[in-house]
């Protein structure tokens, strides 16, 4: 096991489990906290993951999903606006 299987691992359980706790409970500010940290530390450990399989193209996922989740946090952030 590699440095990085351990660095993804670690991510995966330090960081998406507080994401789904803050994530699934509180106001909607909370909630999209969570959604912020959870694509955050998904977009990291794939990338830990990429690097653990030296695999170029297992690089695409990661980042197409850092573009789309900031885009979809500044979609939440437009719905919770006032009406």
């Amino acid at each position: 096991m590699t440095v990085w299987y351990i660095a993804s691992i670690a991510l995966f359980i330090g960081g998406l489990v507080p994401a789904t706790l803050i994530g699934s409970r509180g106001g909607p500010t909370d909630r999209l906290i969570g959604l912020m940290l959870g694509s955050s530390v998904s977009v990291l450990s794939m990338l830990a993951l990429a690097q653990a399989y030296d695999q170029s193209s297992y690089l695409i996922v990661p980042l197409v999903l850092a573009v789309l989740s900031a885009t979809g946090v500044l979609v939440f952030t437009r719905l919770l606006g006032p009406r």
